[in-house]
């Protein structure tokens, strides 16, 4: 399942969303402009490798708590691959504006760090003697899923099922097309930790950190109705309410 639709409706413009996506793609054009020796130099000073945090590798940095807090939040905004951008962000342009306008504007930023910093610390907590660094925005995104679920499990999402190469669409709630790609992430983790790896690449358990953030950390900031006015039932898109439902 291939989400291509929110039916959520959002009032104000997505300003921190459009800025957090136009950061990611310069970021990668930066890294696509080095050569291999500074790609690989960049990535172990910025992207999170585990085992520095647990004293297998010892940082020669000068300030060495500016270096290990600053991968932290850096490495949401590396990405490994073109189609590893364009994933990460496609997900973000999908669900992030829904989010950011319950939130505000300034909240949501302080949201998606908060989550990309949570799954940061769950991918060290699952992987504390790796040396391979790890990147990608995918941890704060899922922090964004997880808090779209929170606060509209019955929305409708719009996905693309190819069946024998033929594109199919289908209106599925969000709590199981975000509830599903969730236990997907805890079952390749799981097979990870048992020792038959899934995929080197995907650090299945920040994910699983991130939403689960995302998830306890919604309820908190969301806006009152004081602050931002409840929609009318005629308010809705496409044919689907204010909550995203037929």
């Amino acid at each position: 399942m291939f989400p291509i639709r929110n039916t959520v409706p959002t009032r104000y413009p997505p300003v921190i969303t459009w800025v957090l996506i136009a950061t990611n793609c310069i970021v990668f054009l930066f890294e696509s402009s080095l050569s291999p020796y500074e790609l690989q130099q960049l990535l172990y000073q910025y992207a999170l490798v585990p085992a520095r945090y647990s004293g297998i590798l010892v940082s020669d940095e000068v300030d060495s708590v500016i270096a290990d807090v600053l991968p932290l939040f850096t490495m949401m905004f590396l990405h490994g691959g073109w189609l590893h951008l364009i994933l990460n962000m496609w997900t973000l342009w999908l669900f992030g504006p829904t989010i950011e306008d319950r939130l505000g504007h300034g909240r949501y930023l302080a949201f998606y760090l908060a989550c990309g910093v949570a799954a940061a610390i769950a991918h060290i907590f699952f992987n504390p003697v790796s040396i391979v660094p790890a990147l990608g925005a995918s941890g704060a995104i899922a922090g964004v899923l997880g808090s779209y679920m929170r606060l509209f499990p019955l929305a409708r999402v719009v996905v693309v099922v190819p069946i024998l190469f033929i594109p199919l669409l289908f209106e599925v709630y969000a709590f199981f097309y975000i509830g599903f790609w969730f236990l997907m992430q805890i079952l390749q983790g799981i097979l990870d930790l048992a020792g038959t790896p899934t995929s080197a690449s995907v650090a299945w358990w920040a994910h699983v950190g991130g939403f689960v953030a995302g998830l306890a950390l919604v309820p908190l900031l969301v806006q009152s109705e004081r602050r931002y006015r409840a929609y009318y039932r005629d308010e809705g898109v496409l044919g689907f309410d204010t909550d995203g439902r037929m």
